[in-house]
C-alpha cells in the first residue's frame, strides 16, 4: 500500500453481491451468503413475487421469490443475474409487468405477485 492509498475512499460492501445466481436452460439456482443453495426448475414455478421491505437503502429491500412444488429461490434486486431472471420470466403468459413498477416505487413492507397464485408462497418464506 502506498502513502496516498490511505486517503482513497473505499467503496462500501454491497450485501446484494453475496448472492450468486446461476441460470441454466432447466433451472435457476442461488448460492446464499451462508453457502446454502436454493434451486427451482423453470417448469416447476407456480408463483413469482417481489417482496419489499422497509430496510433500504442500508439492507436489500426488494426480493424476488419464485416458488413451486417444494422448490424455490429468493434473492435481492441488486444481485447479479436478477435482470436476466426477470427477462426470462416476464415472457410467461399472464406476467404482470405493472406490478414490477409498483414494487419499484414502494418503500414499505409489501408483496407484489408478478405471476401465478399467491397461495403457493405459503410456507416458502
Amino acid at each position: 500500500m502506498g502513502f496516498w492509498d490511505i486517503f482513497k475512499k473505499k467503496e462500501p460492501h454491497n450485501p446484494e453481491e453475496d448472492y450468486k445466481i446461476a441460470i441454466t436452460e432447466s433451472a435457476v439456482s442461488v448460492v446464499l451468503p451462508d453457502g446454502k443453495t436454493m434451486e427451482i426448475e423453470w417448469d416447476k414455478i407456480q408463483v413469482i413475487a417481489l417482496s419489499n421491505t422497509d430496510q433500504g437503502p442500508w439492507q436489500p429491500d426488494i426480493w424476488l421469490i419464485m416458488a413451486g412444488e417444494g422448490q424455490g429461490v429468493i434473492f435481492p434486486h441488486g444481485a447479479k443475474g436478477f435482470d436476466e431472471v426477470i427477462e426470462r420470466v416476464s415472457k410467461f403468459e399472464g406476467f404482470d409487468h405493472h406490478a414490477i413498477g409498483l414494487s419499484m416505487c414502494c418503500a414499505e413492507n409489501a408483496e407484489f405477485i408478478l405471476w401465478g397464485n399467491r397461495a403457493n408462497l405459503t410456507g416458502f418464506k
